[in-house]
């Protein structure tokens, strides 16, 4: 699982076999205090992968800065560059994405369905794919509100930890 917002616009191909598969760029960024109280932030960069249906939704509804949560698993990827070097790179395969965001694609969505959120709380959009799970119908809220974000804290036991 990851919360990121998106390096770079999705970029869609097909394979030979005709399955689509897109890849972007997932920046995920960790602030903390340190004991002095000195505030450090850190940014990692992941190499997001989606398949099929997921894959053209992706396309579709995700551009450079919007905030998603993606789950899937890691994959290691061997491969030889151009000076004949062995090379590995890791993948993340995500099979769930949810927008975070109530960014547009140039403001026009054809795709999106606004209704009355009541109470200010809004069901965010869930995009799945799976073996036996269909992709349902993805609506993305006009307003979403404000989404708390919490800082991690340094230096907990792990017997202090709530779970």
């Amino acid at each position: 699982m990851l919360i990121g917002n998106l390096t770079r616009d999705p970029e869609l191909r097909y394979t030979p076999a005709g399955m689509a598969v897109v890849s972007f760029g997932l920046a995920t960024n960790r602030v903390w205090v340190t004991k002095q109280g000195e505030r450090k932030e850190d940014a990692q960069f992941h190499r997001i992968v989606a398949w099929n249906k997921l894959a053209e939704l992706c396309s579709q509804l995700l551009s450079k800065g919007r905030r998603v949560y993606v789950d899937g698993r890691i994959q290691y990827r061997d491969f030889m560059d151009q000076e004949n070097n062995k090379k590995q790179i890791a993948e993340i395969i995500i099979d769930d994405m949810i927008i975070l965001d109530n960014k547009g694609n140039g403001g026009d969505h054809e795709n999106n369905v606004s209704g009355d959120l009541g109470g200010g709380e809004a069901e965010l959009p869930i995009v799945t794919e799976g073996k036996d799970t269909p992709i349902e119908d993805i609506i993305i809220p006009d307003d979403l509100g404000e989404i708390p974000v919490t800082e991690p804290v340094e230096d907990k036991k792990a017997d202090e930890m709530p779970f």
